[in-house]
């Protein structure tokens, strides 16, 4: 028997529905799988602050579902505080330790469904996002043409032969708004500032690309016809993943990492890439459609738009988003640029200052919001911070191979 933990960090109002469109796109190819019984197992780790929400809101599920799983693990909270405690008192970690690997944001909660999986025996670990569906959607003459994806099975076929298997994303995968440009905003300006502040998986001639088709990501319909996973490349010592539609083998528990990110920041999945160096990681040829504006909540019940509304800068919402996604990109920009290049990071990160320094106030105009103008603030005091930072984060590692030692031996 495969025991397979599906795993969710979540705090959106919709995850209940979400994962019941996991759960029907599973039954439609489960019975593909024949040499093998297949046990679902559920992990969830749930934020009631997210968007003001009641814990029954995650943890009331219909009996169709509950069904469906021979294990249902919720992680709130209140459970978490305990969970420390007993952690703490059983390895004798510093409490400072388990509290980095385990209340840091999204890292901490995809930590906690981790540890949950181990310790329950799971074989492999795939995690789901409440924003993504299991739906692939292509471009054939502006219009949209949707897929149903076999998420769970695609991750299954290829995981027992890696550590890692990462799937594709299509829809709204990157916030970066349409933008016309013009004398307050040129091309080169938008380059030099998506360039600053990203890392290096993302290309100024990809995002120029998404551009043109109004900030929208459609599947590749190579990938789709030929259905092969390949490896993933090594990047400045890094193997790029996606936190989701990302499948774990656990079956060596000493093999699992864990999550990280700086305090207040995003980046979990990036720091993981960069450990990945020695690791086997497979991506598969499934995609999952990122409504990450919340915009086509109607595909969860059957409904699939013929064509997708553009990244609109002009849009309040949009904006919001793409400030906060340039926040959270440059809070975590100074450690990744210490730990991919030690040797230059200084140098580095002073030009990351001069170029939100040059380009800022432009972005800034454009957008008709002085905000934009924070984030060079942002990065000068996360960069202060970086060398904390990075001992945290080589302090995690630490932790997570001592519990595993612990717990798993």
């Amino acid at each position: 028997m495969i025991r397979l933990g599906i795993g969710f960090a979540t705090g959106r109002k919709n995850f209940k529905r979400v994962l019941e469109v996991y759960l029907r796109n599973w039954n439609f190819v489960k019975d593909k799988i024949r040499d093998e019984e297949i046990s679902l197992n559920l992990f969830v780790a749930y934020d009631t602050c997210y968007q003001n929400t009641q814990s029954t809101e995650f943890t009331n599920l219909s009996q169709n579902i509950v069904d469906s799983f021979d294990k249902v693990i919720f992680i709130g909270q209140k459970n978490v505080s305990l969970s420390f405690k007993l952690l703490i008192e059983k390895s004798g970690l510093d409490e400072r330790d388990v509290k980095t690997l385990f209340s840091s944001g999204y890292a901490g909660k995809r930590n906690s469904v981790l540890f949950s999986a181990i310790a329950n025996h799971m074989d492999y670990l795939l995690f789901l996002d409440d924003d993504e569906y299991p739906m692939a959607v292509t471009n054939n003459h502006d219009v949209a043409l949707w897929s149903g994806q076999p998420v769970f099975y695609s991750h299954l076929k290829e995981i027992s032969k890696a550590d890692f298997t990462t799937g594709y994303h299509c829809g709204y995968v990157s916030p970066i708004p349409q933008i016309d440009f013009d004398k307050t905003l040129s091309e080169t300006d938008f380059k030099l500032f998506i360039e600053t502040i990203s890392n290096d998986i993302i290309n100024w001639d990809h995002i120029r690309d998404l551009m043109r088709t109004q900030g929208v990501t459609y599947a590749d319909t190579d990938v789709l016809i030929q259905k092969k996973a390949k490896e993933v490349p090594l990047i400045h010592g890094c193997r790029f993943i996606s936190g989701a539609n990302l499948c774990i083998n656990l079956t060596n528990a000493q093999k699992t990492l864990p999550f990280f990110n700086p305090p207040g920041a995003r980046g979990e999945d990036t720091f993981l890439s960069t450990l990945l160096e020695d690791r086997r990681v497979l991506q598969v040829p499934v995609y999952a459609f990122h409504d990450g504006f919340g915009y086509y909540k109607e595909i969860l019940s059957g409904a699939l738009p013929i064509e997708l509304a553009p990244i609109d800068m002009t849009n309040k919402v949009v904006e919001k988003r793409f400030l906060s996604a340039c926040i959270g990109w440059i809070r975590y920009k100074p450690l990744y640029i210490l730990l991919t290049d030690p040797e230059h990071s200084e140098e580095r990160m002073d030009a990351v200052n001069d170029a939100l320094t040059q380009v800022l106030p432009k972005i800034a105009a454009k957008f008709n919001n002085n905000q934009f103008l924070s984030i060079k603030d942002e990065f000068n005091i996360y960069r202060k911070r970086a060398p904390k930072h990075c001992r945290m984060f080589e302090s995690s590692q630490k932790s997570w191979n001592d519990l595993m030692k612990i717990f798993i031996d």
